[in-house]
């Protein structure tokens, strides 16, 4: 109950909550849409879907002047490559906020004269852009944190008195199963960066789809969106889970 009261509190919780109640809908939807006599639910679905998603935009209409304040605190990340992914990503951000409000102005009919396919495509393209960057910064804490475990199970072979150990294994398939222990443990010992890296790679397969670079059925998105949905309610109940800027 404390938190469902936690997410219900934040406006970033709420969108959280709509946003997975949304992708549920669509991969039900998906799910049913073959079957016979299951038309009915199948409208209901679209129905809800379509009705929460249009919630969901009131939430969003003062995220532009958060994405800005992020692009703020980016500034002062001490490393180079994370303050500069995070920079270009939180701008981009700002952008695809912007395109989403002037879409929203046109739904409820507050402007004339806008394409709305264009701007969905200008929309598409800087979240499209943002989750990018994202996930570079994400390869390279991954590749920090490999370093890391790689560094630490050295230590611990040199203090070791066992003799080594030696693999009957091909020299290709000893080196990627390595390549897995190491990614599975620094990953294992960095819960806000496995959670963040799900959550931004789930998320891009949606601009991915509708810039028609991959093109993904209806229920790959919705099964994308639910899972980065439910790693981003993760970070709200639970907010030492959310990924820091070094």
């Amino acid at each position: 109950m404390d938190a469902f009261i936690r997410v219900a509190n934040q406006s970033q919780g709420r969108d959280r909550l709509f946003r997975a109640t949304q992708h549920a809908c669509m991969l039900l939807r998906y799910l049913l849409e073959s079957k016979a006599g299951k038309e009915e639910l199948v409208t209901k679905l679209k129905s809800l879907e379509s009705s929460v998603s249009t919630g969901r935009k009131w939430f969003r209409l003062g995220n532009v002047l958060h994405a800005i304040q992020a692009t703020e605190q980016s500034l002062q990340a001490s490393d180079l490559v994370p303050r500069l992914c995070l920079t270009l990503a939180n701008l981009n951000r700002v952008v695809y906020y912007i395109c989403d409000t002037v879409l929203w102005a046109k739904s409820v009919g507050l402007t004339s004269g806008i394409n709305r396919e264009k701007w969905q495509m200008r929309a598409a393209r800087h979240y499209y852009y943002f989750l990018l960057l994202s996930l570079v910064r994400d390869l390279y804490e991954i590749l920090l944190q490999m370093g890391q475990v790689a560094r630490d199970r050295a230590k611990r072979e040199k203090s070791s008195q066992d003799p080594p150990k030696y693999s009957v294994a091909s020299e290709e398939s000893e080196w990627l199963q390595s390549f897995l222990l190491l990614l599975f443990q620094s990953l294992r010992r960095h819960p806000p960066l496995l959670l963040d890296t799900v959550k931004n790679f789930c998320d891009i397969l949606i601009p991915l789809n509708q810039l028609g670079i991959y093109k993904s059925n209806l229920g790959v998105v919705g099964l994308g969106g639910l899972v980065s949905s439910l790693a981003g309610l993760l970070t709200v109940v639970y907010p030492q889970l959310k990924l820091k800027a070094r």
